[in-house]
């Protein structure tokens, strides 16, 4: 993920991409924090770096194209250094 966010800064599309590249899937949904983060400097200032969680559950909506769907919500950290990936269980 490193290498995919110093080529571009974060915007929108660039999570919707990474979402749907790592997860697989076409239906990706932005939590309303995550939203509000990535636009919190404005238009011209955006994070270069953030820390996500990528879920992707079932859905359950009655005329879904798509079985499944990938949520992204915001993760707040104090620091990016020596963060690995984690891989959490549904609770």
């Amino acid at each position: 993920m490193y290498t995919y966010l110093t080529i571009e800064s974060f915007t929108l599309q660039s999570v919707i991409a990474f979402a749907k590249k790592h997860m697989g899937t076409a239906d990706v949904r932005i939590d309303p924090k995550l939203n509000q983060q990535l636009w919190s400097r404005g238009v011209k200032n955006v994070p270069h770096r953030m820390r996500l969680r990528l879920e992707r559950k079932r859905n359950d909506d009655e005329g879904a194209k798509e079985k499944l769907f990938t949520y992204a919500s915001w993760v707040p950290v104090e620091s990016f250094k020596g963060l690995q990936t984690t891989v959490v269980d549904a609770e």
